[in-house]
C-alpha cells in the first residue's frame, strides 16, 4: 500500500522559538530569506495578528498545548509544573485515534514529560525541574546562572556548530526519519507528528552561509530606537535590569550583529522545515496533511533597547501563525487571535466535538475565521516571572491594548496610529471610554490580587521542593529517549523477506 488516505487529516506541527510575529505580517518579511516559509505561506491561512497567551517559554507552550492560560494552567514560569490532568490537544487526538508523536522541544518542567504524546523522539533541550524558579519574596534580584544577560548579544557571530544547531539538527533528523515510518503504512491511525525547535531563540550564532546571506540586510538596525533608562516604563526597567544591562556597553555594531544572527537562525530554521516538507511530498503524505507552523513568543531585538521577551510589546507577544490544510483556501486574516486558539482548531480538524470541553479552554476555534467568516472575541495574555514583581495581564481588543499590573499604570495603545506603541493613552481623556471598558473586560477575567498570591505560594513551594531533592541521590525528570535498538534494522526474530518488503516506500517501483 503506497499511501493511506483518512476521512481525517494527519496534522503536521511546526514549532519554532522567539520567532518575532512584526517579521511575518503576511508570511515572512521580504527582507528574510527563507523560501520555503514563503512557499508554505502562499497556500496558508495567515493569521497576522496573533499573540502569545505568555511571553515566556514554558508558559507559552502549556498554553498552546492545553488552550489555557497560565493561572489556569499554573505554568507561571519556566520552572513551573505542568500538571498531568490538564488535558492537551495530544490528549484530544489520542482520545479521537490519532497517534501523536514530539521530536524536539516543548520545556515541560515536572515528571510528566510527555502530556499525551505517545512518543517522544528527543530529549529537550531545557531542564525539567524547579531550578528555575523565580522569588517574588525577592525583587530586583538576579539569578545570573540562569536570568538572561546581555551577553548573547554582545557574543552574537558566526559558528559551524553551537549547543542549539546541534538540537535543531536532531529534531529535524528524527522527524524526517518518523514521516518515512509513517509512510510505510504500518500504522492505520491518523497522525499528528509535532517538530519543535529552539531557533532563532538567542544566543544570535549562526552557521555561516546563513550569516552571509544578510551581509547588506536593510532591517539591521532597529525601528525604534534604545529609550533611555529613565524613559522607560516600570517593567521594562526592570526587564533591563533583569538583563544585567549595567554590565554590558551596547553598540550599534553590537545590535546590528545579534539582528543579523537571529535573521540567519531563521533561514537556518527555514532551512530544517524545508527539509520535512520535502520528505512530507515525496512521501505522499501532503495530500492529506494539515500543516500548522506557530513560535511560541517573539524578540523584542533592541527595538526600544529591550531585548528577547517577557513584556507585552509588539516585538514580544506577537508570533507567526499559519494554517495549510486539505480544503482550506489561503488567505489573510487580520483580526488578532491567540495561540490558546491552537487546541480547539485541531479539534476541529480532526472532527472532535469539544462543546462539552469548552469550559476547559481559553481558546476558540479558528476554521471559521480561516474560512472567511465569524471573529474571536479579546485576546488575553498573561505574565508573571523573571523581571516582574506582580503579574501582568494585557488584551488585545480590536485596534487597542491594554497592559495592567498591580504595581504599575495601566497603558493603553492604539495599535492603528501607533504601531510602534511610543504613545500610552490610559492618562488622556479622549480615551477614557476605552479605558473604562478594556478594564472592565479585564476585571471580568482576573482578580490580580489573588493571581498574585496564587504564584507567591507557587514559588515558594518549588523553592522548598527542589532543595530537598538536590539534597543526596538525584533523580532528573528530563526526557530518555528509547532506542528500541533490537527491534531496529534486522533482528534474529524477524523474517528478513517481510522486514525488507515492509520497510520500503514505495513498493513496486
Amino acid at each position: 500500500m503506497d499511501s493511506i488516505v483518512q476521512a481525517r487529516p494527519n496534522i503536521l506541527i511546526l514549532m519554532v522559538d522567539q520567532f518575532n510575529g512584526t517579521l511575518f505580517p503576511d508570511g515572512p518579511a521580504e527582507f528574510l530569506h527563507a523560501p520555503h516559509l514563503k512557499s508554505l505561506a502562499k497556500r496558508s491561512v495567515r493569521f497576522a495578528n496573533t499573540y502569545t497567551a505568555s511571553p515566556l517559554c514554558a508558559p507559552a507552550r502549556a498554553s498552546f498545548m492545553s488552550g489555557q492560560l497560565p493561572s489556569r494552567t499554573r505554568v507561571y514560569d519556566n520552572a513551573a509544573e505542568f500538571s498531568s490532568d490538564i488535558p492537551t490537544f495530544a490528549h484530544h487526538l489520542r482520545n479521537a485515534g490519532y497517534q501523536t508523536s514530539l521530536s524536539g522541544k516543548m520545556h515541560f518542567v515536572g515528571p510528566d514529560q510527555l502530556h499525551g504524546f505517545e512518543e517522544r523522539l528527543t530529549t529537550d533541550i531545557y531542564p525539567a525541574d524547579f531550578g528555575w524558579t523565580p522569588d517574588y519574596s525577592k525583587p530586583g534580584e538576579r539569578i545570573d546562572w540562569w536570568y538572561h544577560n546581555l551577553g548573547s548579544v554582545t557574543g552574537a557571530g558566526v559558528a559551524e556548530i553551537t549547543n542549539q544547531m546541534e538540537y535543531d539538527d536532531e529534531v529535524a533528523y528524527h522527524a524526517t526519519r518518523r514521516l518515512y515510518d509513517l509512510s510505510r503504512g504500518q500504522d492505520e491511525r491518523p497522525w499528528c507528528l509535532t517538530a519543535s525547535f529552539t531557533h532563532p531563540h538567542d544566543p544570535y550564532v549562526a552557521r555561516r552561509k546563513f550569516w552571509d546571506l544578510y551581509e547588506d540586510c536593510r532591517a539591521l538596525d532597529p525601528t525604534v530606537p534604545a529609550i533611555p533608562y529613565d524613559a522607560q516604563d516600570p517593567h521594562s526597567k526592570r526587564l533591563m535590569d533583569a538583563c544585567d544591562h549595567t554590565a554590558f556597553a551596547i553598540s550599534d555594531e553590537d545590535i546590528r550583529r545579534a539582528r543579523r544572527g537571529y535573521f540567519a537562525n531563521i533561514s537556518y530554521v527555514d532551512e530544517k522545515i524545508g527539509e520535512i516538507l520535502d520528505v512530507l511530498e515525496r512521501t505522499r503524505l501532503a495530500d492529506n496533511t494539515a500543516i500548522l507552523f506557530v513560535s511560541d513568543h517573539g524578540d523584542m531585538l533592541g527595538e526600544r533597547g529591550l531585548w528577547f521577551k517577557m513584556n507585552f510589546f509588539e516585538g514580544s507577544a506577537r508570533v507567526p501563525l499559519m494554517l495549510c490544510a486539505p480544503g482550506l483556501e489561503a488567505r489573510l486574516v487580520a483580526e488578532p487571535v491567540s495561540t490558546l486558539d491552537v487546541t480547539p482548531t485541531l479539534a476541529g480538524l480532526a472532527g472532535i466535538d469539544m462543546s462539552t470541553l469548552a469550559a476547559w479552554t481559553d481558546g476558540e476555534d479558528l476554521m471559521p475565521l480561516a474560512r472567511g467568516s465569524g471573529e474571536r472575541g479579546a485576546v488575553p495574555m498573561e505574565y508573571a516571572a523573571e523581571g516582574s514583581i506582580a503579574p501582568l495581564v494585557a488584551i488585545r481588543d480590536g485596534r487597542f491594548k491594554l497592559t495592567l499590573c498591580d504595581r504599575d499604570p495601566p497603558i493603553l495603545i492604539d495599535l492603528d496610529s501607533d504601531p510602534q506603541e511610543l504613545h500610552n493613552l490610559a492618562s488622556q481623556p479622549a480615551h477614557a471610554g476605552t479605558l473604562r471598558r478594556l478594564e472592565a473586560l479585564a476585571a471580568g477575567r482576573w482578580d490580580l490580587k489573588r493571581y498574585d498570591a496564587a504564584v507567591r505560594e507557587s514559588q515558594a513551594r518549588r523553592h522548598v521542593v527542589y532543595a530537598a531533592l538536590r539534597n543526596g541521590a538525584y533523580f532528573p525528570w528530563d526526557y530518555q529517549p528509547l532506542q528500541r535498538a533490537s527491534e531496529r534494522y534486522m533482528r534474529n526474530h524477524m523474517d528478513l523477506n517481510i522486514l525488507e518488503e515492509s520497510q520500503r516506500f514505495p513498493r513496486g517501483e
